[in-house]
């Protein structure tokens, strides 16, 4: 089963070897046929503390990593699979 990715922006990078990442997803309403924005936030993972806020990267589900984290932060292109 392949690994979800998501692009998103680095919002925090205050904790050690973690990243929070905001994603933006962009539906059409069902009643209102207007296009409309919802944000998640995420925790990924970090290793090399190399990620600053503002940066737009992609993220990889994982394995959990700690009670929050099950996404790897794995850079500024996408993968290629």
């Amino acid at each position: 089963m392949p690994k979800r990715v998501l692009q998103g922006t680095v919002v925090s990078d205050i904790s050690d070897k973690t990243v929070t990442v905001d994603v933006e997803r962009r539906f059409t309403h069902p009643l209102l046929k207007k296009t409309v924005r919802r944000t998640k936030k995420y925790q990924a993972h970090d290793p090399n503390n190399e990620f600053k806020v503002g940066d737009v990267i992609f993220i990889q589900e994982t394995r959990p990593i700690s009670k929050n984290k099950c996404w790897l932060a794995i850079g500024r292109e996408a993968p290629t699979e």
